[in-house]
């Protein structure tokens, strides 16, 4: 085991490592009895083809996490480049407008009633499969039950600001 002195604020240098990871830009939804809510989320990967299934991670002190438990469902919407303000408006930081708002964009339900996003790059929608809690946080396992995709330049975030995709 490392000794706790090499590293003396292992929280501020991962914290600083992980900002320059490249991450895709999402907004993770539910629906239900729980209620109707929309977060930004960037700890979202695929676990699984057979069967199709996604992770997701939620800070537990967010209520988008509590609904998602108590409804069992969420869906994923992976972002455009155009949907930079909509990542800003659902992370809590608006730059017009109300924070968390689904009627800054175009949403329609999904077959399993869950929002997704007009103009998303992808959509999935998941029923809950388990949970866990780790840290602050509350990690989601769903398996997909539909997927839709769109035509647009993802939306990423990497060194604390979004970006989009360069040809190499």
């Amino acid at each position: 085991m490392l000794d706790a002195a090499i590293i003396p604020d292992l929280r501020t240098e991962y914290i600083a490592a992980m900002a320059h990871a490249v991450t895709p830009v999402t907004i993770v939804t539910t629906n239900g009895a729980a209620g109707r809510f929309g977060l930004t989320v960037s700890a979202v990967t695929s676990v699984t083809a057979d069967p199709p299934m996604l992770l997701v991670c939620i800070n537990r002190r967010n209520p988008a996490a509590a609904a998602i438990t108590a409804n069992g469902i969420f869906a994923v919407n992976y972002l455009a480049v155009e949907n930079r303000g909509l990542a800003e408006s659902f992370a809590g930081r608006p730059s017009e407008g109300a924070a968390y708002d689904f009627s800054n964009a175009g949403w329609r339900d999904g077959l399993h009633g869950l929002p997704l996003l007009d103009s998303e790059l992808a959509g999935f929608e998941c029923e809950t499969q388990s949970w866990h809690d780790a840290g602050t946080h509350r990690i989601f396992i769903g398996k997909v039950l539909a997927a839709t995709r769109g035509g647009s330049a993802p939306l990423i975030y990497c060194n604390r600001s979004f970006a989009r995709v360069a040809p190499y």
